[in-house]
């Protein structure tokens, strides 16, 4: 996959990029990040990215020209996808992330600053995209996670692919607690079923934690994931009803 990211400060990504699983995953190509600077794409001497708003209004906003240059340089696959970072758009989440890592092959990625874009931008725009209801300086740490959680969907860069199943909001319910040796760390202990050996009562015994941990901490996803359940009882109802008419 290919991510073309709009930055005005491109540094801020090196780190990330280059370290644990993220790193290991672009060495491998499994995944490209390019970064482009709006600021290369501008036509004056003072390389101005950015201008007050017209009507009036505090702060400044990044102008359109710079934008619209820098995304239309870039190349065009198949598969495309163009995302402004915005506290207006759709909340990122496991299904996003799972969407856009499976039928997409490049992630053009805008990252706002200041008091965010000219509103003309969105005509470039696919798909606005958001970490959280709040506001933070820039859009470059919502890429990051954006980044992040796409490329460790991708074949190739988790070793067990089996890991990506049973997690939390996967199957709409948070994950069940883990432990590791040792089995009594200053007496607070592993649960014993966990040492019994019995995997079908360890398979129980984790079904049972995901409902109740997402029913402490969680009690919407709860409700969105008990709601999922009873449609799919029912289509499986309807479904059951349909061959026995037939």
């Amino acid at each position: 996959m290919r991510f073309d990211i709009v930055t005005l400060f491109p540094d801020c990504f090196h780190s990330i990029l280059s370290s644990g699983l993220l790193g290991k995953a672009l060495a491998k190509q499994i995944a490209q990040v390019h970064l482009i600077n709006p600021r290369d794409f501008t036509t004056d001497k003072h390389r101005k990215v950015d201008d007050e708003p017209y009507g009036g209004g505090v702060g400044m906003l990044m102008k359109p020209e710079p934008i619209f240059n820098a995304v239309e340089s870039l190349p065009i696959l198949p598969r495309r996808e163009v995302l402004l970072m915005s506290p207006q758009g759709q909340t990122i989440n496991q299904p996003l992330l799972r969407e856009l890592a499976t039928n997409y092959d490049q992630l053009v990625v805008i990252c706002g600053h200041y008091e965010g874009v000219d509103e003309r931008v969105l005509h470039l725009v696919t798909r606005e995209v958001s970490l959280g209801d709040f506001i933070l300086t820039g859009g470059e740490i919502p890429a990051m996670a954006l980044i992040n959680g796409v490329v460790r969907l991708l074949p190739g860069t988790v070793g067990k692919t089996e890991s990506l199943i049973a997690e939390s909001f996967e199957e709409g319910l948070l994950d069940y607690p883990q432990y590791t040796r040792p089995a009594n760390f200053r007496g607070l202990k592993v649960p014993e079923v966990l040492l019994s050996g019995n995997h079908a009562a360890i398979a129980r015994w984790r079904y049972e934690q995901q409902i109740k941990k997402t029913r402490d901490r969680r009690p919407d996803l709860l409700e969105k994931w008990e709601e999922g359940k009873g449609e799919g009882m029912r289509e499986q109802g309807e479904q059951g009803e349909q061959g026995e008419k037939e």
